[in-house]
């Protein structure tokens, strides 16, 4: 699920590709987004990029790929039967209980679409359900942080968080990711741990802590 602007770029990128075959200007696509600035441009893009719909080419101007469309995410993305098998009971001699998947997370997720319970995972009784909740990640921004795509992340709920921590952070109201954060002045920093990926800067009011990383599940 993309926010409505991700999804208009992206449709607009590819309409410019397929038409003339070659990607629109920063300006071209600011103007036809309705957008203030081309700072926005860069954020939305790096979005897509993040979670596979679009690739930036090396070494040439204004070159942009599209990789796949929105349709064709939501025909194929949907694994309950993923989250499904870490419901089954171990054989550990400390209690267990569920806790709720909310969604799947990727860069520019909209907030809507991790409100949904898709599953539960269990995990000790030291990780309160209250307190706690789950997600399933997409994509490789958290790759070197050992987060792969398919992981189930336990986050504990909170509004705060300490300058290194792994969290699900609400941009602007609207998107949510999973990214370490560092506090930089009044700044903050959203850190990929992927080269491939930009840090992404937003001044204090526009970054909402839902969560802190403290478990990680990997299905085999």
């Amino acid at each position: 699920m993309l926010t409505s602007k991700q999804h208009e770029l992206l449709l607009f990128i590819n309409e410019r590709l397929q038409k003339d075959g070659v990607s629109p200007s920063f300006d071209e696509m600011k103007d036809a987004l309705n957008l203030a600035s081309k700072s926005g441009i860069h954020r939305l893009i790096s979005a897509l990029e993040e979670r596979g719909f679009l690739r930036r080419l090396a070494h040439r101007a204004r070159a942009l790929e599209v990789i796949k469309l929105p349709q064709l995410e939501n025909t194929s993305s949907t694994k309950p039967r993923n989250v499904v098998e870490f419901e089954k009971p171990t054989h550990s001699s400390v209690a267990n209980q569920n806790i709720p998947i909310l969604g799947k997370i990727a860069a520019g997720v909209p907030i809507a679409a991790i409100q949904n319970e898709i599953g539960s995972v269990n995990a000790p009784d030291t990780l309160a359900p209250e307190m706690h909740y789950a997600l399933e990640v997409r994509g490789d921004s958290m790759i070197e942080a050992g987060i792969l795509e398919g992981d189930i992340v336990i986050l504990r709920r909170t509004e705060s968080a300490e300058t290194g921590d792994i969290v699900v952070a609400l941009i602007d109201d609207e998107e949510a990711t999973l990214k370490r954060i560092r506090k930089r002045g009044k700044s903050i920093a959203l850190e990929a741990a992927n080269p491939r990926y930009e840090t992404r800067i937003f001044g204090p009011d526009q970054v909402k802590v839902q969560g802190v990383l403290v478990s990680l599940y990997r299905r085999y």
